[in-house]
């Protein structure tokens, strides 16, 4: 499995960005649950927002919850995060990440469920 981000990039604050993670090599017979990490200078990741294996429920981190939206194309295997009225403290790398577990709302945040991962892209918000 392949996860590969782009997108990144510099804006001031109160801009947007389109985050995309195009996925190779999934298993054509099973879901995959898809989520968006960041990791900040000097700070841990954490989850920034989750899509479940059907694509029907998202779940997001508070600090997001309103500027920013995670959606997927299965037929392309690409999962989006849309990022508005961003942050300077949104200033991260951003990574992508999917696991075929089946996860829920308490469970879709901590990258150790997580079984595949992206190289990251940045995002720096001025």
């Amino acid at each position: 499995v392949q996860l590969v981000e782009s997108g990144g990039g510099s804006v001031p604050a109160g801009g947007s960005l389109r985050l995309s993670c195009a996925a190779s090599g999934f298993y054509q017979k099973r879901r995959y649950c898809m989520a968006w990490f960041r990791q900040g200078p000097g700070k841990e990741r954490e989850g920034v927002a989750g899509i479940d294996r059907d694509g029907a429920t998202t779940y997001y981190a508070n600090s997001v919850k309103g500027r920013f939206t995670i959606s997927q194309d299965t037929a392309k295997n690409t999962v989006y995060l849309q990022m508005n009225s961003l942050k300077p403290e949104d200033t991260s790398m951003y990574y992508c990440a999917a696991t075929w577990r089946l996860l829920g709302v308490s469970t879709w945040s901590p990258e150790a469920n997580y079984d595949y991962w992206g190289q990251g892209t940045q995002v720096t918000v001025s």
